[in-house]
């Protein structure tokens, strides 16, 4: 695209948070995600700079014997009323079918040698877009990186929840593989499979990415699911407001007057990103292509777009001010 030597913080900003050479089960299954030179990288920043929707793998739960298993799936089909499929297409229609799974699960995971009792039979993976997205699409999608991140090695079996127009998949997938390996997923694994799914919905045509968080300029991490419905239901006056959301504004608070050393560092860090991509975008914008030139544009207002992500003092006292305490 241009002849112009990407400085240092460029591919800061684009790299995943782990190394995904990490990965301890999807190396086997799935190629590490690689790069296909500067066309890759620019494609990836153009997504991000169009605020391209971000794609959600999440590891929520275990279960430990055929009758957890079996009131998962029950869950997850919504007691038989959904038909949860498996590999190849194979699909389970009725609540027998599904308790004939999970009983089978449970019996291969009992024969195990040497295993603990205690060992998680399944885990529970939730593969999710934001509101809007095309269920059809993303169930397919679904479908296709399920098929390439555990195949004939891991059984599964998944099901599409689309209610209130927030599609998202519920995919529960045995721990024993077939081989005699335990799924004992690390993040480098996470990293893959969100590349993997991401790439998975861009196939079939749905906008998706899967880049860090420091790209997109934010430091925190994402709210935790139970702090964030406490704090709905509080902000909608359903409720009193949570101790522990209060703590976390003071705590946020605190930071903005004396950060410890790695919020410095984080900072710094994010600095270094902006004047890379800034760099990136003077460099763009001198190219001789008209396409070069509009990236490099679209990519100086997307640096001035990211904010700190540090809560203000105003912020707080919106929150739990006294008119707020009742």
């Amino acid at each position: 695209m241009t002849d112009f030597r990407r400085p240092l913080g460029f591919e800061d900003a684009l790299r995943p948070p782990v190394d995904v050479r990490r990965a301890r089960i999807a190396r086997p299954v799935l190629r590490p995600p690689g790069c296909a030179g500067d066309a890759a990288a620019y494609a990836q920043l153009a997504r991000i700079i169009r605020r391209a929707p971000e794609v959600m793998v999440k590891i929520t739960g275990v279960t430990r014997d055929g009758g957890h298993l079996q009131a998962h799936l029950d869950y997850i089909s919504r007691n038989g009323r959904l038909i949860l499929e498996g590999p190849d297409g194979e699909q389970l229609e009725v609540r027998g079918e599904m308790r004939a799974l999970a009983s089978a699960w449970a019996m291969e995971a009992a024969l195990e040698s040497g295993g603990r009792r205690d060992r998680p039979l399944s885990r529970s993976i939730i593969l999710s877009m934001p509101r809007g997205t095309d269920a059809i699409r993303l169930h397919d999608a679904a479908r296709a990186f399920a098929k390439e991140a555990f195949g004939e090695r891991f059984p599964y079996v998944f099901a599409l929840h689309d209610e209130g127009d927030h599609p998202h998949v519920h995919l529960t997938v045995r721990t024993l593989g077939s081989d005699g390996t335990r799924l004992n997923p690390r993040k480098a694994d996470l990293e893959v499979w969100r590349q993997r799914f991401a790439q998975a919905l861009r196939d079939r045509c749905v906008e998706a990415e899967a880049s860090p968080r420091r790209a997109r300029g934010v430091l925190r991490k994402a709210e935790r699911t139970p702090v964030r419905k406490m704090r709905e239901r509080y902000l909608d006056g359903k409720g009193r407001s949570p101790p522990v959301l209060l703590r976390a504004y003071k705590a946020e608070l605190a930071l903005a007057h004396a950060p410890p050393p790695w919020i410095t560092k984080q900072r710094e860090r994010q600095a270094r990103i902006r004047r890379a991509l800034a760099a990136e975008a003077v460099a763009l914008s001198l190219s001789d292509r008209s396409k070069d030139r509009a990236m490099g544009v679209a990519l100086a207002g997307y640096v001035r777009r990211i904010a700190d992500s540090r809560l203000s003092k105003r912020n707080l006292q919106d929150i739990s001010g006294p008119d707020r305490q009742r």
